[in-house]
């Protein structure tokens, strides 16, 4: 199974074009969508999932034109968007009961199956009496997969699944998707470099609604590896090092500022090379200290 996305632009009414000939080549497993807020991953998740259309472009899933065949595709598709509601006042066997009963699972004894097996898979099984209003925040993106899996999607898309998640619930989540991504594809939008790190084996950076970067994470991590440096300082001193050397990122290390630099041969003054990480890819092609490349 495979989704290719052609040309795809979108512009707002308001101006803002959101997709600027956006071309992805997606194949079964986890596929990691990366870049900052306001970078167009959501304008893409939103065109796939056919919640609105593009101004030009195609999309198909092996021979299934997406835009033009939108009934079609969402019997494919599952989605959890960003902002996931549920109503509190229900619980997790009734709501997912309904949905199904919604999704064309009319026979009740098969619905009952589904339903339970769906809680199992999410491990929500000993909570699927509870309200959702009672949920945790993991507990509620889990019920989002379970709702997701109804209809044996061929594609399910998740929107930032992992933002305020505290580690454990992070760690089961990440593990769910990494799970069903056996079977089909799953579009992971997030800009959580460590989400993408750690789990997909395909990727793509996008910045204002352009691809920066598309292939496998570690094609990106060569694209950098010795090239980056590293270096401790003050604070005074790393002021004076932002205005000598393309500065990738800083961050706080054992009282100093842990600087990390793109040059193509070592800057000296107690530089070292460090260990490239996806981390240094993402900044270096966000910020442009490298021409974008597609892998």
């Amino acid at each position: 199974m495979q989704l290719k996305i052609s040309n795809l632009n979108k512009t707002y009414p308001n101006g803002v074009q959101a997709l600027k000939d956006i071309s992805l080549t997606i194949n079964n497993g986890l596929f990691g969508l990366l870049g900052p807020n306001g970078a167009g991953k959501s304008s893409l998740m939103r065109t796939i999932a056919t919640l609105q259309d593009a101004d030009s472009g195609s999309i198909f899933l092996d021979n299934l034109d997406l835009i033009n065949n939108k009934d079609e595709v969402r019997k494919s598709l599952g989605y959890l968007p960003q902002e996931f509601g549920v109503y509190p006042n229900v619980s997790a066997e009734e709501l997912l009961d309904h949905i199904a009963l919604l999704k064309g699972v009319s026979n009740g004894k098969q619905r009952k199956e589904l339903v339970s097996s769906l809680l199992a898979q999410t491990n929500l099984q000993d909570v699927r009496k509870k309200k959702l209003g009672g949920y945790s925040g993991g507990m509620k993106q889990r019920f989002g997969i379970a709702q997701a899996l109804i209809g044996s999607p061929k594609i399910i898309i998740v929107d930032e699944p992992t933002a305020g998640l505290d580690p454990t619930e992070r760690n089961r989540f990440l593990n769910l998707l990494s799970e069903i991504s056996e079977q089909v594809i799953v579009i992971l939008s997030t800009h959580i470099v460590d989400d993408v790190r750690e789990l997909c084996s395909q990727m793509a950076i996008i910045n204002k609604g352009e691809v920066m970067f598309a292939g496998h994470p570690q094609d990106a991590i060569n694209i950098v590896q010795g090239k980056v440096w590293r270096l401790l300082a003050d604070k005074n001193e790393a002021k004076k090092i932002a205005t000598e050397h393309k500065v990738i990122s800083t961050k706080f290390n054992t009282g100093k500022i842990e600087l990390h630099v793109l040059s193509e041969s070592n800057p000296g003054n107690g530089f070292e090379v460090a260990d490239a990480g996806l981390e240094d890819v993402y900044f270096t092609v966000i910020n442009r200290m490298i021409q974008p490349q597609t892998v």
